[in-house]
């Protein structure tokens, strides 16, 4: 084993790549080996030492590149014969990303783990969006939820959240679009808003506001597609006229 042999694990963001943390940053600086995600933007990569290297694991609904089993043992093979291994996830690795079996699989073969966190699409890509997850007199909770389980059903907590008053966010969920949009409207009626978010906080992000009455009509002709991120609550009307800058475009302002 190295002497050096160590995971870092980093939360990227939602995917504008300014949106990393600046101790997430200062982990590549240091990285041997960095094993990225679909949803982690490649631009990060700049940041790594020139020798490093880089290997893109993605796993997206219905495609997986790499299995789970052989991330886990790629981390633990890397850190062992080449030291620093980073493993750069979207959003915040804790949050449906199954980072902490990572780091449970690599600290059972004795190698020293870090967990750094990211910023979750859950809250900015609605944010980004112009539409505050909670706001005085309007919501008084907000509750995140996986739209779609490991054998491709839907997650009994949907209908636990759709009978809440919480605002809602689905991720995982535009594919069970039609069934999640059948379970709010037996709780919550046919006049409850609801947005779809795709590519949030990147500039081609593109949105999709209705209520559940006619918001499948609407998605027929738009076609919002992966990733993306489902939100349902009265929020929604709350939201401001905003423009998503990307990093480029911020840089000349």
């Amino acid at each position: 084993m190295k002497p050096n042999a160590r995971l870092t694990l980093v939360g990227a963001g939602p995917g504008d790549p300014e949106l990393i943390t600046l101790k997430g940053l200062k982990a590549l600086q240091t990285a041997d080996v960095i094993l990225y995600d679909a949803l982690a933007n490649e631009e990060l990569l700049a940041y790594a030492p020139e020798d490093c290297l880089k290997i893109y694991v993605g796993k997206r609904s219905g495609l997986h590149q790499k299995q789970q089993i052989e991330i886990n043992k790629m981390i633990v093979g890397y850190a062992n014969s080449m030291g620093h291994v980073v493993r750069l996830k979207g959003g915040d690795p804790f949050i449906f990303g199954r980072g902490h079996e990572e780091m449970e699989y690599a600290s059972a073969f004795g190698i020293q783990s870090t967990y750094i966190p990211g910023i979750s699409s859950a809250y900015s890509v609605p944010g980004l969006a112009g539409i505050p997850i909670t706001k005085r007199l309007v919501n008084e909770s907000f509750m995140v939820v996986t739209g779609t389980l490991r054998d491709g059903t839907v997650s009994e907590d949907i209908s636990t959240s759709a009978k809440s008053k919480a605002t809602v966010v689905i991720l995982m969920g535009v594919g069970k679009l039609k069934h999640i949009v059948e379970i709010f409207k037996k709780e919550r009626g046919e006049e409850e808003p609801i947005g779809l978010i795709q590519n949030g906080s990147l500039p081609n992000q593109r949105t999709l506001y209705g209520n559940l009455k006619n918001i499948e009509e609407l998605q027929e002709k738009e076609q919002i597609q992966t990733p993306a991120i489902i939100i349902i609550g009265k929020v929604i009307n709350e939201k401001l006229e905003t423009n998503v800058i990307s990093h480029r475009e911020h840089a000349l302002i």
